[in-house]
């Protein structure tokens, strides 16, 4: 299922300038899903072209990589720079990662050193948590804040598509929860292995960050990116 953008979808982003993190991972995805809410959608692959941007979006892909090549094209310290001064900031899947404070299982170089993180979200996550790419699913949530999205039926739930997606085993005391995948029956969902008992936060939010672990871009799901340039305009 998607959601194609309505009119006033298509309206919301208009007049705002986003930037997507061009390192590596799927940033086409993302530049198409901004520019569908109207926005000016730009790559970004140099510490100059963070100026002036309204909002930035981190894609998914591999964390590792993406932490590596930052470091090498000088973007790292200024991306931590901009996130500590409140550049609204949307993270999907390895951009969740690389917006968490800490992780619990954080990759190694050669030398031994853990991988780094832009951070700003004061959350743990897992790597890797629901399995590798074979165990790959997608699932339907309840996800909050997409109010301006309802119908006389209700606010749709999200379709989410988990491929070797990050979950959250800790939340700070400023970070909300927007989604969680909930336990299942074994014989209806190919994750429930790795859910014995217990609810998984795969979606969160806190002041001007919002981060996914899954991946909207790849669904049509127009909603999650529309919640983040509401909440840049400061209606969400």
């Amino acid at each position: 299922m998607t959601n194609p953008p309505s009119a006033a979808q298509a309206r919301v982003g208009s007049g705002l300038k986003i930037g997507v993190l061009a390192l590596q991972g799927d940033f086409r995805e993302h530049l198409r899903a901004a520019e569908a809410t109207g926005a000016q959608a730009v790559p970004v692959r140099r510490p100059e072209e963070l100026d002036g941007l309204d909002g930035l979006i981190i894609p998914g892909g591999e964390s590792t990589t993406i932490d590596k090549l930052a470091r090498a094209f000088d973007l790292a310290d200024p991306l931590r720079k901009y996130i500590g001064e409140g550049l609204p900031v949307y993270g999907s899947c390895a951009g969740m990662i690389l917006l968490a404070s800490d992780i619990a299982d954080p990759a190694t170089d050669l030398s031994g050193a853990p991988q780094q993180t832009f951070g700003g979200l004061d959350i743990t996550v897992r790597r890797n948590a629901f399995g590798r790419q074979r165990e790959s699913f997608e699932t339907d949530l309840d996800f909050k804040g997409l109010d301006f999205s309802a119908t006389e039926s209700g606010v749709e739930p999200v379709h989410a598509v988990f491929i070797r997606g990050p979950w959250v085993e800790r939340v700070g005391e400023d970070v909300e929860i927007l989604a969680q995948v909930e336990p299942a029956d074994p014989g209806q969902a190919s994750h429930a292995a790795q859910l014995p008992g217990a609810a998984r936060i795969v979606a969160v939010r806190s002041g001007q960050l919002l981060a996914t672990s899954f991946h909207p871009e790849v669904t049509g799901e127009k909603r999650v990116h529309e919640l983040f340039i509401r909440m840049i305009r400061g209606e969400a």
